[in-house]
């Protein structure tokens, strides 16, 4: 028979409680957070991955797909359907890199270039609905940006 340790006792905590997990919280965090923009990416007929992919673009454009993946923290392999959709969906272009002729650049076709105007208002609508301002998201982000890196991060050997 195992005992559990009582979370009540004084000094003493439940590591293991499911609340007190960063991983949960993250889980959850993430999952409520992007079902927050699926209402305002909407009208521009777009998941939150390829919300993601247009906002890469809107800051730098052309990109080649692996430089667009590894900005994105993804795969090329998972990137590449994501792109599929949003070509078909006349908002980017793929194409031989000028520079490389084995490479694919992603750049925006002019649908793509306008439909940041819609989406200029998302940040805004997401800092409403969540009752958070400009600095207190980039606290959190910066936050999750540590977290993001020390996990990256090997261990000492």
């Amino acid at each position: 028979m195992t005992t559990q340790p009582d979370p009540a006792a004084p000094g003493e905590t439940d590591l293991l409680a499911l609340d007190r997990q960063v991983c949960f919280a993250l889980a959850v965090a993430a999952r409520d957070v992007v079902a927050l923009y699926r209402p305002l990416l909407g009208p521009l007929g777009v998941t939150h991955p390829q919300y993601l992919v247009l906002l890469a673009l809107w800051e730098q454009a052309p990109l080649r797909v692996a430089d667009l993946a590894a900005r994105l923290s993804l795969d090329p392999a998972t990137l590449s359907p994501l792109l599929k959709r949003l070509e078909v969906r006349g908002l980017v272009r793929r194409d031989r890199d000028r520079h490389d002729e084995r490479a694919l650049a992603v750049s925006l076709t002019p649908a793509g270039v306008d439909a940041r105007a819609h989406a200029e208002a998302i940040p805004a609508a997401v800092m409403q609905r969540l009752g958070m301002g400009v600095a207190e998201l980039e606290q959190l982000r910066d936050g999750l940006t540590r977290v993001i890196d020390a996990a990256r991060t090997p261990p000492p050997a």
